[in-house]
């Protein structure tokens, strides 16, 4: 049984570090624009899990009509997500775009389920909300070595730097509104496949004409091609195959606490392949940011308005992923 759980738990970590090569891999594609490799990226990855879900989709086509406004919501969150994900690593650099993005994450999850559910805020999700902002702040406030050039923007460096983090926090934003939505309809009987099929199928559609718009320069050499279709099959397809299979094997919070290594895995990455240079005060706030990740992700125990204990609210990164087992 432990043999089976490590396998399980080596799953889940290596679908975190798959993910977390997202950003280096789209920097080998200069040529293409973050809108264009997100549009990409996940579209074409929305389109193969509805392709697989396909079966799922047609017997369940009653429950997810039921719940059309709450899927038309997270499917536009899965539109709009990408988009601000790579344009964020393109404007601030892969390290801190991707930190900032999953690491503001759990906090706006949280936020999510106190504004549609009504669930009390915890003391451990303000402390990592403290955390989290003074982190966004420090990071704004340090001067960035993402060239001018390599933005791909006419912004001034540092305007670009922080349009790259507010970027970032709106993708952590849509990131757990389409993994709260998800949830919502799961949790009402509609099977996962099903769910993630949907959601993503139509946030994949929704993404065709920003492709068909942005994506010419992918077809224009055969390395932003190469970069392109990684991105879609390796982090978008086998993570999310890795992912699933590892939940059925351990528990959410143990997978969510392994999802630790996207973000660590990132910023190693992009500092060691493309030298990116970290100040002092932007490692400060990579650590902060870090630190609110693990203090608003780590399981406790709280209590709801209603005054009975939970578990711990789990982070976006611990709800049902694309391609997970149904």
């Amino acid at each position: 049984m432990r043999r089976f759980a490590g396998s399980g738990a080596f799953a889940v970590l290596l679908a975190a570090v798959l993910w977390g090569t997202t950003g280096t891999a789209a920097a080998f594609a200069p040529g293409v624009s973050g809108l264009g490799i997100g549009a990409a990226a996940m579209g074409i990855g929305g389109l193969l899990q509805a392709a697989v879900a396909a079966g799922s989709l047609r017997e369940h086509r009653a429950g997810l009509r039921a719940h059309r406004g709450t899927l038309t919501m997270s499917a536009l969150a899965v539109a709009i997500f990408p988009l601000a994900f790579y344009s964020s690593m393109r404007l601030a650099g892969v390290a801190v775009g991707t930190v900032v993005t999953i690491g503001s994450a759990p906090p706006a999850a949280a936020l999510i389920e106190r504004l549609m559910d009504g669930t009390r805020l915890s003391r451990r999700w303000v402390v990592g909300t403290v955390i989290g902002v003074a982190g966004v702040i420090a990071l704004a406030l340090a001067h960035p070595s993402v060239s001018s050039a390599a933005t791909g923007t006419s912004l001034p460096n540092g305007w670009a730097h922080v349009a790259g983090i507010g970027l970032g926090l709106l993708g952590g934003g849509t990131y757990a509104l389409y993994s709260w939505g998800a949830a919502r309809v799961i949790r009402s009987g509609v099977p996962s496949r099903a769910t993630m099929g949907a959601i993503f199928g139509a946030g994949g559609l929704l993404l065709m004409p920003v492709l068909l718009i942005t994506g010419g320069p992918i077809l224009s050499s055969g390395v932003n091609l190469a970069v392109a279709s990684y991105l879609a099959v390796v982090p978008m397809f086998l993570g999310y195959v890795l992912f699933g299979r590892g939940l059925a094997r351990v528990s959410a919070s143990t997978a969510t606490t392994l999802s630790l290594a996207e973000p660590a895995a990132a910023a190693l990455i992009a500092v060691i392949v493309l030298h990116e240079h970290l100040n002092a005060t932007a490692c400060v706030g990579l650590l902060l940011l870090f630190v609110s990740l693990v203090v608003t992700t780590i399981p406790g125990t709280n209590r709801t308005s209603r005054g009975k204990a939970v578990a711990g609210r789990p982070a976006p990164s611990a709800a049902p992923r694309p391609f997970e087992p149904a």
